[in-house]
């Protein structure tokens, strides 16, 4: 999976979770709390979304790494490169 892919994957998750939400101005540096109204049970949603979906296992000890898209594309990059988009 691409870098664009995965970013998609993570705004699809996103989406379902706060669609409330306006997606198209999300600045890929800044952190999701600072930008969306997301709690910590909408975070571990992203974390469990991400798992039921593409069977990525995120350690708790690397959440931080989940707190910008930038950050989180970066992260999830090598766990998801091998996997075919749906």
């Amino acid at each position: 999976m691409t870098d664009a892919a995965i970013r998609e994957v993570v705004l699809g998750i996103l989406e379902s979770i706060a669609p409330d939400e306006d997606l198209t101005q999300l600045d890929d540096a800044i952190n999701f709390r600072d930008q969306l109204e997301l709690d910590s049970m909408d975070f571990l949603d992203i974390v469990m979304e991400l798992r039921k979906r593409h069977r990525v296992q995120i350690p708790e000890d690397d959440y931080v790494n989940l707190a910008s898209m930038n950050s989180t594309v970066a992260y999830l990059t090598p766990m998801m490169k091998d996997i075919e988009k749906v």
